[in-house]
């Protein structure tokens, strides 16, 4: 690490202005040059000890060791040079691929040429308060910011900064508030699942009875069908294989007789495919063996994308039906608000939804259920033995 350099330069008024003249470390084509800049600190009316106040305070980071050297490299720079090899090959192919999208459209715009030490808390707040005004959604600006302190985040990690500056930042206010998110009644599934064809008909009844992720639906294998559970221990995702998303979600989940009946149906199926002018048969499930996958591709019977599952065969079905809003999710958040309407204990629901925390079921999947609220209040006056008044 190259030797700290204390500096105190004394402010020198010119024209309107007082200023110092600071050494800065830059990096050009990628090697380490230090240049003065003149940095300007208060108007030229303001009295010499109060400027020399300000002088200091501004040169503290700097004698303090609070910049590093590798704080000279240029946003873009750290991006493409340490992020994007050593820390992105760490995510699952799919977060990978949003990453790449935020910060080319967003991120290297704003960001791309300046220095490190240049993005401090008051430039990512204005940044991120500057989308009061923007078309983009909550959600969006939300990722926007986790992408950024994810980076500056490993910049911490690996000596380039000292404090990830987006620590304790806020959004601007959702404009539209909290809603509840949508998520399909039994009857709507039902119909749902009669317009969608095998086996992707049955992914989806399984989606919704068991809430198992798309990703471990893809990577579910025969000997983790049992009688009456299914054994949850790997995950395919768009070319990636590895295990559950968390410890608690590595897990046997009990399912209902009916699913390991249907999963179970698989086996004896043939369904016809059309093919220019004519038409081809394919085996539903071309070999069932222990490590085989459940949910095979029907012309290799390699795993299946579950972006063209949902492109081609599940939105189709729920635009039919009103329901452009149904995606992967939203039948994993379907299975934990049923279990609400079931009466399932919160605990309960927490072990079958696998989630670390029941907050998250509780916050995140469970949805408030209208005809469920109307009972609970109408059973309110038989805890007092109050009467209707006519």
């Amino acid at each position: 690490m190259a030797r700290r350099r204390f500096q105190d330069p004394k402010p020198r008024r010119l024209g309107k202005w007082w200023y110092i003249l600071v050494w800065q470390d830059e990096f050009e084509n990628g090697r380490r040059v230090r240049k003065r800049k003149r940095e300007k600190l208060a108007p030229a009316t303001m009295p010499l000890r109060e400027v020399n106040k300000i002088a200091a305070e501004r040169l503290r980071p700097v004698n303090q060791g609070l910049l590093t050297v590798g704080s000279a490299v240029p946003f873009r720079e750290y991006v493409d040079n340490v992020y994007v090899p050593v820390v992105m090959p760490l995510m699952a192919s799919s977060t990978r691929a949003r990453y790449r999208s935020v910060i080319h459209n967003y991120l290297e715009p704003a960001f791309g040429e300046s220095c490190l030490r240049d993005i401090g808390p008051m430039t990512v707040q204005k940044y991120l308060s500057g989308m009061a005004d923007s078309r983009l959604s909550h959600e969006s600006r939300d990722k926007i910011r986790d992408v950024l302190s994810s980076i500056l985040r490993s910049a911490v990690q690996y000596g380039y900064l000292v404090k990830n500056p987006v620590d304790g930042l806020k959004l601007p206010p959702n404009k539209k508030g909290r809603r509840s998110k949508p998520f399909i009644t039994p009857q709507q599934f039902a119909a749902l699942v009669a317009l969608i064809p095998e086996p992707y008909a049955t992914m989806v009844f399984v989606a919704v009875y068991t809430g198992l992720r798309v990703s471990e639906l893809i990577g579910l294998r025969w000997r983790n069908v049992l009688q009456d559970e299914i054994s949850v221990e790997q995950r395919y995702c768009r070319g990636d294989w590895g295990p559950p998303k968390s410890e608690a979600s590595n897990a046997k989940v009990p399912v209902n007789p009916e699913v390991v009946v249907r999963i179970n149906r698989l086996k004896s199926l043939v369904v016809v495919v059309k093919a220019g002018t004519g038409t081809r048969r394919y085996r539903v499930v071309r070999c069932d063996g222990p490590d085989d996958l459940v949910f095979q591709s029907l012309v290799k019977g390699a795993p299946m994308r579950d972006n063209n599952i949902l492109a081609r065969h599940i939105k189709p079905a729920a635009e039919r039906l009103g329901m452009p809003w149904v995606n992967w999710q939203v039948l994993r958040r379907s299975f934990a608000t049923w279990l609400k309407m079931a009466g399932a204990d919160v605990k309960d629901a927490q072990g079958l939804m696998r989630h670390s925390r029941a907050s998250t079921t509780l916050d995140i999947y469970q949805q408030f259920v209208p005809e469920s609220q109307k009972r609970v209040v109408a059973k309110l006056s038989g805890l007092t033995g109050s009467e209707t008044v006519n």
